[in-house]
C-alpha cells in the first residue's frame, strides 16, 4: 500500500495529528485493535490547561517544572502550556463535552464554564474534565471526526512491524541520513505482512505499561513505537524515569484498575489500614503530593507494615457528590461490592506512564528523518523526570498540532519520497519457511510473564545497582530467546508485543545503570540524592551497532 502520509496508533496524538494531516494530504491510520482501544481512552483525570482567572501560564510551567525535578525542557513546556488552551478549544469545537459548572441563581446568571478541578502538584484548579471518563469523551469526538474525514482511511487490527529504512544523502554537504519510507505492518486478522510506504511517518503508539507486572494500561500498551524506532536507528531517551501511578484498585477478584487522582484532589485521604493518616510524613501536600513522592511513600508504608494495601477514603464527602464527580469510579468499585461512599477504596501503585520514548524536537521530529512520534511515545522534554498530572493529554494534543505542520512544511519543501532502491528487502516476514512454525499464544504469554514480573521486582519503585545489574543479565537472556524466535517463526501479534516488551525493558535498565543519583521517579537506594551538578542532563541512548 501507498500513503503521503502513515499514522501507527489511534489515541489522542494519532487522531489528534491524521485529522490535521488530512486537510493536505491522504492519511493512513493503522491501530492494533478498535479505534478506542487506547491509554487515551483510559484516562479518567482530565486536561490540565490555563482557562481559570485565578490561573496564568506562569504557574502551570512553574508546577510543571517542579513536579519535573529540573529535567523539564522550558521550552517544550512553554509551547505546551502557552498553546494548550486553544487546543481545548478546539476540541469543544470538535464536539466533546467536557462538565460544566453548577447554573448559578438568579436572572442575570451566565452561562456556566467549564468545572476547573484540581491534581496533585497543581497550584490552581485547572483540570478540564468530564467527570471521571475525560480520555473517553475525548477519543469519541476524535473518533467521530476521523469516521467523518474522507482522506482518512483506517485498518483496524494492524500492528505495526518494522520501519522501513534507506540511508539517503541529506542537504547539501551534510552527508547521507538514515530516511523512514514507511513501514510493515501485521494484520492480525488473516496473519499477512504488509507494506505500507509513505512520505511521512508518525509513531503515536502510545505507552509500555505491560513492561510491569501490575499496570493501569490496557493490553495493547507494549511499547511498540519505542521499539521499533529504537531497532531502526531512531535515539531514545530518559527512559528510566516511569511513573507509577500510586492509586490503583486492590481487590482480588478485580484487574488493576486505575483510581483516578482527581479523587486526591476533591479531598480523598491516604491512610493505613488502621485508618491513621500517612503522607504529612512524607510531603507538604499530604495526600496532594507528586505522585513520585506518594508512590514511593506507600511502597515505603508497605513494606513497614506488612500489609498488601493502603487506603484512599472519600467516605467523609458527600455521597451524591462522589457519584456525581466519579460515577465509572464508583460504579465500578460498586460491582466488585465496595461502596466508596461508605467504605475507604484499597489501593496500591502500578505502573502508569513512560515519561521517556523516543527522541523529539519541538516539532515533533525524531532522529531519523520523514518520522515524527507524538504522544505518550514520545520524549518532547515536557515531563522530565515526573509527569505533573493531565498533562499528557495535553501534550498529546500541542505536539500532534505541531507534526502536522511540520509534515505539510516537508511535503511542499522536498515533495514525496520515493520508493525504497530494495523494496524486497522488507518482505523477510512473509518467508513461508518462517510461516511454518508458530510460536503458541501461551508460550509467548509465558515468557512474556517472565519479562514482567523481572522488571516489577528488580526495576520497579525503588531500585538498586545490584538489582538492576541482575535485571541486566537476566533480561539480555530473554531478549536473545526471543529474537531467535522472531527470526524463525511465523509473525504473529503476541510474538510481536512480546519481542517489544523485552526491548523496552532493556532500553528502561540501560538508562536506569546509567543514572547514578534518585531524581523524579527513578530512584535507586545506592544513589538517594539528587545530583545537580553531575545528573542534570537527559539519558540518550542511540541504538547500538
Amino acid at each position: 500500500m501507498q500513503s503521503t502520509v502513515l499514522v501507527i496508533g489511534s489515541g489522542v496524538a494519532g487522531l489528534t495529528y491524521a485529522l490535521k494531516a488530512a486537510e493536505f494530504a491522504a492519511v493512513t491510520l493503522v491501530t492494533k485493535k478498535e479505534h478506542t482501544e487506547s491509554n487515551t481512552n483510559y484516562a479518567q483525570g482530565g486536561i490540565a490547561a490555563v482557562m481559570a482567572a485565578d490561573d496564568s501560564p506562569d504557574l502551570h510551567i512553574l508546577d510543571t517544572e517542579i513536579a519535573g525535578a529540573g529535567l523539564c525542557h522550558r521550552d517544550a513546556v512553554e509551547q505546551m502550556v502557552l498553546e494548550g488552551p486553544d487546543r481545548v478549544r478546539e476540541l469543544i469545537e470538535w464536539g466533546a463535552n467536557f462538565s460544566l459548572e453548577a447554573e448559578r441563581p438568579g436572572s442575570d446568571a451566565q452561562p456556566p464554564g467549564l468545572s476547573l478541578g484540581r491534581e496533585g502538584g497543581h497550584s490552581r484548579n485547572r483540570i478540564i474534565h468530564a467527570k471521571d471518563l475525560t480520555g473517553r469523551e475525548v477519543e469519541r469526538t476524535l473518533v467521530a471526526a476521523v469516521q467523518r474525514h474522507r482522506n482518512i482511511r483506517v485498518y483496524e487490527h494492524h500492528a505495526a512491524v518494522e520501519l522501513i529504512t534507506e540511508e539517503r544523502p541529506g542537504p547539501e554537504g551534510t552527508g547521507s541520513r538514515m530516511t523512514v519510507l514507511g513501514a510493515t505492518v501485521l494484520d492480525t486478522l488473516d496473519g499477512d505482512v504488509k507494506t505500507v510506504l509513505a512520505d511521512a511517518t508518525v509513531l503515536a503508539t502510545g505507552g509500555a505499561g505491560r513492561v510491569y507486572l501490575h499496570t493501569t494500561n490496557p493490553a495493547i500498551a507494549t511499547g511498540d513505537g519505542v521499539a521499533i524506532a529504537y531497532r531502526a536507528g531512531a535515539r531514545v531517551a530518559n527512559m528510566e524515569f516511569f511513573q507509577f501511578h500510586p492509586t490503583t484498585l486492590y481487590h482480588p477478584e478485580g484487574r488493576s484498575f486505575l483510581i483516578s487522582e482527581a479523587v486526591r484532589g476533591e479531598g480523598g485521604v491516604l491512610k493505613l489500614r488502621d485508618g491513621t493518616p500517612f503522607m504529612d510524613q512524607y510531603h507538604p501536600l499530604a495526600s496532594l503530593a507528586p505522585r513520585d513522592i506518594v508512590a514511593r511513600a506507600i511502597d515505603s508504608e508497605l513494606k513497614r507494615t506488612g500489609d498488601d494495601y493502603v487506603l484512599l477514603d472519600v467516605t467523609h464527602l458527600e455521597a451524591d457528590f462522589i457519584r456525581n464527580r466519579f460515577p465509572h469510579i464508583h460504579q465500578s468499585c460498586l460491582e466488585l461490592g465496595l461502596d466508596i461512599t461508605q467504605q475507604p477504596i484499597p489501593i496500591v501503585p502500578a505502573a502508569h506512564y513512560s515519561c521517556g520514548g523516543v527522541l523529539t524536537d519541538l516539532e515533533a521530529r525524531t532522529s531519523l528523518h520523514r518520522l515524527y512520534a507524538v504522544g505518550e511515545v514520545a520524549c518532547t522534554g515536557v515531563h522530565g523526570a515526573n509527569r505533573l498530572a493531565s498533562n499528557s493529554l495535553l501534550e498529546a494534543l500541542v505536539f500532534a498540532d505541531h507534526a502536522a505542520a511540520d509534515t505539510r512544511d516537508l511535503l511542499e519543501r522536498e515533495g514525496p519520497a520515493g520508493p525504497p532502491a530494495d523494496p524486497a528487502a522488507w518482505v523477510e516476514a512473509n518467508d513461508p519457511t518462517r510461516k511454518a512454525t508458530e510460536v503458541s499464544p501461551e508460550f509467548a504469554a509465558q515468557l512474556g510473564l517472565l519479562v514482567r514480573t523481572l522488571m516489577w521486582s528488580h526495576v520497579g519503585i525503588v531500585r538498586s545497582d545490584r538489582r538492576l545489574k541482575q535485571a541486566a543479565r537476566e533480561l539480555d537472556l530473554l531478549l536473545h530467546a526471543v529474537e531467535t524466535l522472531y527470526h524463525s517463526s511465523a509473525v504473529t501479534v503476541e510474538l510481536l508485543e512480546l519481542r517489544n516488551i523485552t526491548q523496552v525493558g532493556r532500553l528502561i535498565i540501560d538508562c536506569a545503570v546509567h543514572r547514578k543519583e534518585s531524581r523524579g521517579l527513578h530512584y535507586n537506594v545506592d544513589y538517594p540524592e539528587r545530583n545537580d551538578a553531575e545528573w542534570l542532563v537527559d539519558t540518550v541512548l542511540a541504538p547500538r551497532a
